[in-house]
């Protein structure tokens, strides 16, 4: 039995050799609707990625940045009973930058400088710069610097993130732990990654398994030809330290951003003018209320009058299912690409009405008052923030039927359920009935929370 058995195992094995690909067919005779599986016998090895190259051309221009901050605690009655002197104190705080131009402008995150009276920057070849801030904006976490040299600096170049393909090669580049010129290597996992869907933030992270730590953040994303496709930000973690998922602002949200503190002082956004949901299993009730047969797809429940999609001839009720070659699966997908643009552009818009799929040519506008609880808000000049000192806030232009009584004219909103607010645009994302509290300034400089 046993002989025979090695025989019937000789003669498959010699006839499956003889030919590069063969179908394996387990239950025909007993099934014939059984599946037929394909394998290859004659795999190529694939050819070793080489990192070298990629890491000469960057690992010079990713710099390690010192914030030093001055913390003091309030002076009280009982310090002064009890003769207690509470002299402020030094916080320092490190991470990482990326050196964009030979004469020496850097972009890293604002978490990496805030509240900084203080910013050092450190090259590769240790050489100690102060830093001076040119400008930031907390709602995408980006911030520009500026050192003085009279050598042109090596810099890294923009690369298209929207190119990027998930399980692609990529490095992370920075100082963790104060460990400098750190590389470590990984693949895309995923793009237009959301950390937070609830908070209604413009989230569109690049979602890498490249090892980042604390002290990464500001520091660079790059492919194998050394392109710089983002800016490590965030580590979703629960002991505190790097398990598998690292995220990075997209470069070419970064570089918008950079070019628009350079020109104007502030990022410029584009905004499309609509309010709605991405469509997704949470919402079954709704859709199968409108007889949506889309499964993916931004759901339009509101369109602002006066805006880009109202003056093109987007209605409530259409999908937007693609922005130019972008397709649109979730929200981030489109407010992040929308990041990248500014007022002024114009986009391609894909959109279901009725079952057929139509296109719109829209020009994005910038928005500078929004309707919000029946409020009327407009954003800051810079000079507002310096005079009453505070680093963000929307003015309440009126405070409208719903809060009149509570809120005065020309209060200052600061926070919406604690996230900070800074731009008109940021409101338009937030879902009414979604806010629990409110803080604000009033006109004597009270800051005051208001709880829903």
């Amino acid at each position: 039995m046993k002989a025979y058995f090695i025989l019937g195992f000789l003669i498959i094995s010699f006839f499956s050799c003889k030919s590069e690909k063969k179908s394996i067919d387990v239950f025909s005779e007993l099934n014939p609707k059984s599946v037929k599986y394909n394998y290859t016998v004659d795999r190529v090895s694939s050819q070793p990625v080489d990192f070298v190259e990629a890491a000469n051309k960057s690992i010079d221009a990713v710099v390690h940045v010192k914030n030093t901050s001055v913390i003091s605690d309030d002076f009280s009655y009982l310090d002064y009973f009890y003769g207690r002197n509470r002299s402020p104190q030094n916080r320092i705080g490190t991470g990482s930058g990326v050196i964009v131009s030979p004469d020496g402008f850097i972009i890293t995150n604002n978490h990496v400088i805030e509240d900084a009276t203080k910013i050092e920057v450190t090259t590769n070849d240790n050489i100690r710069y102060e830093a001076k801030l040119v400008g930031t904006d907390p709602y995408t976490d980006i911030a520009v610097l500026k050192i003085q040299t009279k050598k042109s600096l090596p810099y890294l170049y923009f690369g298209n993130s929207d190119n990027t393909k998930i399980g692609e090669w990529v490095l992370a580049i920075g100082n963790p732990f104060n460990l400098n010129s750190t590389v470590t290597a990984g693949i895309i996992s995923a793009k237009s990654r959301d950390l937070n869907k609830l908070d209604r933030r413009n989230q569109s992270f690049i979602q890498t398994d490249a090892a980042v730590n604390q002290g990464n953040s500001g520091g660079a994303l790059v492919n194998l030809n050394g392109e710089l496709i983002g800016i490590n930000t965030a580590i979703t973690t629960i002991s505190g330290g790097f398990e598998g998922y690292s995220f990075a602002v997209p470069s070419n949200i970064a570089r918008k951003v950079f070019e628009d503190i350079i020109e104007f002082g502030t990022n410029q956004k584009g905004m499309l003018g609509v309010q709605g949901f991405a469509i997704s299993p949470e919402f079954e009730e709704f859709i199968n209320e409108n007889n949506i047969q889309q499964t993916e797809g931004f759901y339009v429940s509101k369109v602002l009058e006066n805006m880009g999609a109202f003056n093109a001839g987007i209605k409530e009720g259409d999908i937007l299912v693609s922005v130019d070659d972008i397709k649109i699966k979730k929200f981030s997908d489109l407010t992040g690409y929308l990041e990248s643009k500014r007022p002024g552009d114009m986009v391609n818009i894909g959109y279901i009405r009725n079952d057929i799929k139509n296109f719109l040519k829209v020009k994005l506008e910038k928005t500078k008052t929004v309707q919000f609880l029946n409020m009327t808000l407009s954003n800051l000049t810079k000079k507002e923030k310096v005079d009453l000192k505070i680093k963000n806030g929307l003015k309440v232009v009126e405070s409208g039927e719903f809060l009149k009584g509570q809120i005065e004219n020309n209060s200052i909103l600061i926070d919406i359920n604690g996230d900070a607010i800074d731009a008109v645009d940021q409101v338009l994302q937030i879902e009414p009935e979604s806010v629990k509290w409110i803080t604000y300034i009033n006109p004597n400089g009270e800051k005051i929370r208001l709880r829903f």
